[in-house]
């Protein structure tokens, strides 16, 4: 049996379309998840938080191969984006933001497993941000998304006209927190060729 990939495994969820919006009936989904606020490109929070995620996620991934004998491809890193006003949001005025980043553990990862890979993490590694990591599913149901390629600064027009035209037109209002994947390491990609999908969880007027 090769490694699972979860893009590979759910390509209607990591898959999303460029150019236009697509609904998708999302099933629930368990991560491991830690929660803060600010400016993701200068808040020393977010990029321990990010960094307890991975720690965390890798470890998940040796236990799973080492207990269950089942290996995967780590997923791609995962946020839910908010704000108090949502204009703060659209206008990029990041240090008013909040967020939940995430990163998925496959379905055949037992949470208790992905519990115990914290436990381990934070013995070995030590890491503060590693204490408020937690599990937890995420249940988006209804979802609208398309692929963003492009610098993470440039999807603003994409969410103005999903919220202000695309949604009215069909009759959808927003339930839930914008929701981005990114599929590109800005490590090691042009901006201009990154690749991010952008999801809304929806439901009807």
């Amino acid at each position: 049996m090769g490694k699972y990939d979860i893009k590979k495994a759910c390509k209607a969820l990591y898959g999303a379309p460029a150019g236009r919006f697509e609904r998708v009936e999302m099933p629930a989904m368990q991560y491991l998840m830690i929660d803060g606020a600010g400016d993701p490109n200068t808040a020393p929070a977010y990029v321990a938080a990010v960094e307890a995620l991975y720690t965390a996620s890798y470890t998940l991934k040796f236990m799973s191969k080492a207990e269950l004998k089942r290996d995967y491809v780590v997923p791609p890193l995962e946020g839910l984006w908010w704000a108090e006003d949502w204009s703060d949001f659209v206008a990029r005025r990041k240090e008013r933001w909040r967020w939940t980043m995430m990163i998925a553990v496959p379905e055949f990862v037992p949470a208790a497993m992905a519990e115990k890979a914290i436990a381990q993490a934070i013995e070995k590694k030590g890491l503060a941000a590693l204490s408020p990591l937690r599990v937890a599913r995420l249940e988006e149901g209804l979802v609208v998304q398309t692929l963003h390629v492009g610098p993470y600064d440039d999807e603003g027009p994409t969410l103005q006209k999903l919220h202000q035209e695309f949604l009215p037109a069909q009759g959808l209002v927003p339930a839930g927190h914008h929701h981005e994947i990114y599929l590109s390491d800005p490590r090691k990609t042009a901006a201009a060729k990154l690749k991010t999908v952008l999801r809304q969880p929806v439901r009807g007027e």
